[in-house]
C-alpha cells in the first residue's frame, strides 16, 4: 500500500492561532480556561487538557472572578464580553479575523436594516458557536437557516416581507455550493412574488481558505482508492468535508484515532489518501500516516 497526506488539510489559520496562543500561555502558567472547546477535535483537546487547559461552559464562566479565559476562533456574541467585564475576567481573544470581520459586517447591516423593517438571514448550523456569535450581533433577531426547507418555511411565514430588504450571510465554514443553491432559491422566490429582487443581497462570507478545500479535496479523493478522513465527530466542518469526499470516493472513512482503522477497508495494492477538517492538526494526520505505513498494519491487510 501507498499512503499520502493531503498537503492542504489541517488547521485553518484561525484555529492555528488559537492553539498557538493557548500553548504559549500554558508554557508560562499552570492553567487556562477556554470558553467551549478550543477546537472540535477530542484528541487535540485532550492534549491541551494535559497541559492545563480547562474547557468551561457559560454557566461556569458566570462563577469566575479575576481569571483568564480564552475566546476560541469561533467568536462570541457581545453578551460574553459584557459578562467578562462584569466578572473582572482577562480575555485572550482568539476570534478568527475572518469571523471578526463578518461579525462587524453583520452588525452594521443589521443597524441599517432596522428602520427599513428588513430581514437578516444566516445560513449556518443552529447552535454552532460561530453562528451564536453572529446572531448576537443582531440582538438575537437574525433568522438561521440550516437548509432549503428552512428557507421555504421562512418564505411561507410572511410573504409581505419579501418586498422589504433582505440581507443574507453564511457561517464561514459552510459548503459554498449549498450556500449558492440557497441564495438562488431565495432570489427566484422573491422574483416570482414581486417581479424583481434588487433588494436581496447575498453576501459571500464563506472563508476562502475553507472554500478552496472543497475542489482540492474532491481531486484528492478521486486520486486514491481509499480515503481516511481524520476529524473530531463534533466538527461541523469535518462532516461537510467528509461527505464531499464520499460523494467522489465511496471508500471514504471518518476516523478520530488510529484505533478506529479496520484492515478490511483496504487491499494490498490500494493507494490511501489521508486528509482532514480545518480542526484536524497536522500531527494527527502524520500519526495516521505512520500507522498505515507500518509493516505490522500492512501484514494485517495482506493476510486478512
Amino acid at each position: 500500500m501507498k499512503a499520502t497526506i493531503d498537503e492542504n488539510s489541517g488547521y485553518c489559520y484561525g484555529v492555528v492561532r488559537a492553539v498557538e496562543q493557548a500553548d504559549r500561555y500554558l508554557e508560562e502558567h499552570p492553567s487556562l480556561f477556554s470558553l467551549g472547546s478550543i477546537v472540535h477535535n477530542g484528541t487535540e483537546v485532550e492534549r491541551l487538557h494535559t497541559k492545563g487547559l480547562e474547557v468551561i461552559s457559560y454557566d461556569r464562566m458566570q462563577t469566575l472572578n479575576n481569571e483568564t479565559v480564552l475566546i476560541r476562533a469561533h467568536g462570541e456574541p457581545p453578551s460574553t464580553y459584557q459578562l467578562a467585564q462584569e466578572r473582572g475576567l482577562t480575555l485572550i481573544d482568539c476570534t478568527c479575523p475572518v469571523v471578526l470581520q463578518l461579525q462587524k459586517k453583520i452588525r452594521k447591516t443589521y443597524l441599517e436594516l432596522l428602520p427599513q423593517n428588513g430581514s437578516l438571514l444566516i445560513f449556518g448550523k443552529i447552535g454552532h458557536a460561530e453562528v451564536n456569535g453572529l446572531v448576537g450581533q443582531t440582538d438575537g433577531n437574525a433568522r438561521v437557516l440550516e437548509s432549503l426547507q428552512d428557507l421555504h418555511t421562512w418564505l411561507a411565514e410572511d410573504p409581505k416581507r419579501l418586498a422589504l430588504p433582505i440581507e443574507v450571510f453564511s457561517q464561514t465554514t459552510k459548503d459554498p455550493q449549498q450556500y449558492k443553491t440557497l441564495g438562488e432559491a431565495l432570489i427566484r422566490a422573491v422574483e416570482a412574488s414581486i417581479g424583481q429582487a434588487d433588494h436581496v443581497h447575498i453576501h459571500n462570507t464563506i472563508c476562502r481558505q475553507v472554500s478552496s478545500r472543497h475542489p482540492n479535496l474532491q481531486r484528492f479523493a478521486a486520486e486514491h482508492q481509499v480515503i481516511l478522513f481524520v476529524s473530531g465527530r463534533e466538527s461541523s466542518n469535518g462532516h461537510i468535508l467528509c461527505e464531499l469526499c464520499k460523494q467522489v470516493n465511496p471508500r471514504t472513512y471518518m476516523i478520530e484515532k488510529t484505533e478506529e482503522i479496520r484492515p478490511e477497508w483496504f487491499q494490498p495494492e490500494d493507494s490511501v489518501g489521508i486528509c482532514g477538517a480545518t480542526s484536524t492538526p497536522k500531527w494527527q494526520l502524520e500519526q495516521v500516516f505512520s500507522y498505515i505505513c507500518t509493516s505490522n498494519f500492512e501484514n494485517l491487510v495482506k493476510f486478512k
